[in-house]
């Protein structure tokens, strides 16, 4: 079956602002969607999420939904809000933001979602963005952190993370601090790595923290030699690394296996499968400095990741991950923005649902929202992986 020309039109806008200028001539301007409760029926509130389900960044994908999908679970055993279940509709777009313009055009065209929610990564989040404003859709909580989507709010986007910017602040500070004045970045080729590369270096300038070199790597390297002789060469006290996915194992595998000394930081969405990465870089993992925008998932004296463990031991789910928690905590934030639409949930209820709740925790991990803030959590911690891929504080 053929796209309609609203859905065609909107895939176009999308992927022409994520991959360039002048790839899509004679762009049509997409429709706004007019049923402000698409979505909802007297049974179900149905929302949407495109992620990375497949290649070498799906732990991301994989590992968000099953945090999501759990507490989702928990509301749905209990009779969902205001007797309505949550259906979660998930598509794979393989990392590739122009998949995921065609991906979030279904889910708003033929899949009429009430809202977006679970994506991942800059260049992601940037194609779906321009469909989600046209058509009126919440996106709620993709797992992103760059600086330029907090800056102004946007009606329609509302984060839970921490913004990559304070990561970035927490290791810059945490260097200057204990007298590491030289740093060089190696940054993933590709817009998230280009746009927090930027955040880094103005944040060093404020710190007084200088930065000897930086250096792009591909997201599919097979190997980053070249990267590493480069760092040898510059000298740095401290390496920062603004990458995501196994790439980041990639570079780790050959830098310990070189000469260069210099400790090494990322951000937190650098390692997700730390068990699996450990045992693949053969406990070279241990002294990674990174920063976490969620409590340690064993911290059971923290009472939202008490919840998150008896939930998975109740439904069975075996991925246990900062990743998980934190799209457990999601969905945990999303449904009260849910309960607090009303009985009728119009997108309109539900964005004054989630501006309403202010300055609050959940279960202890903070959350703060108003019509003039959209940014969520603040919540940043520097932890240490040790050989086994657990982190230590």
């Amino acid at each position: 079956m053929k796209p309609s020309i609203s859905r065609r039109a909107m895939v176009a806008s999308a992927a022409a602002l994520a991959l360039g200028p002048g790839l899509f001539p004679g762009l049509l301007r997409p429709a706004r969607a007019d049923n402000a409760t698409t979505g909802v029926t007297d049974t179900t509130i149905r929302i949407g999420q495109s992620a990375v389900f497949s290649g070498p960044a799906k732990d991301f994908g994989i590992d968000y939904r099953a945090g999501i999908k759990l507490y989702l679970d928990r509301v749905n055993k209990s009779g969902g809000v205001n007797g309505r279940k949550i259906e979660l509709v998930t598509y794979d777009d393989a990392y590739d933001p122009a998949k995921t313009a065609v991906n979030t055009a279904k889910l708003i065209d033929e899949d009429k979602v009430f809202a977006l929610t679970g994506y991942v990564a800059t260049g992601n989040l940037a194609a779906a963005m321009p469909l989600a404003e046209k058509a009126g859709v919440p996106m709620f909580a993709p797992l992103v952190g760059t600086t330029s989507f907090r800056t102004k709010v946007n009606r329609y986007l509302f984060h839970v993370r921490a913004g990559y910017d304070l990561e970035l602040r927490k290791i810059i500070s945490h260097l200057s601090t204990i007298g590491i004045q030289s740093i060089a970045v190696v940054y993933q080729d590709s817009a998230f790595g280009k746009s927090n590369l930027a955040t880094c270096e103005e944040l060093a300038a404020d710190y007084k923290v200088k930065v000897l070199k930086t250096f792009p790597l591909a997201i599919a390297a097979e190997d980053a030699k070249q990267v590493v002789t480069g760092l040898a060469d510059a000298k740095p006290g401290a390496v920062v690394m603004i990458m995501a996915g196994r790439m980041v194992e990639v570079f780790m595998r050959d830098y310990r296996a070189s000469a260069v000394g210099s400790p090494l930081y990322t951000l937190s969405v650098g390692i997700t499968d730390a068990a699996g990465s450990a045992k693949r870089l053969d406990g070279k993992l241990a002294g990674l400095v990174t920063a976490s925008i969620v409590p340690p998932p064993q911290a059971l004296r923290v009472p939202i990741v008490a919840d998150y463990q008896r939930d998975r031991a109740e439904f069975g789910e075996k991925i246990d991950s900062y990743t998980a928690l934190e799209g457990y905590i999601v969905a945990r934030v999303m449904v009260e923005g849910l309960r607090r639409a009303g009985k009728t949930p119009t997108r309109d209820s539900f964005i004054a649902g989630l501006e309403s709740i202010g300055s609050t925790r959940f279960g202890e991990f903070p959350i703060e929202y108003s019509a003039k803030n959209h940014n969520g959590s603040t919540f940043v911690d520097l932890e240490i992986y040790a050989r086994d891929g657990q982190l230590r504080r």
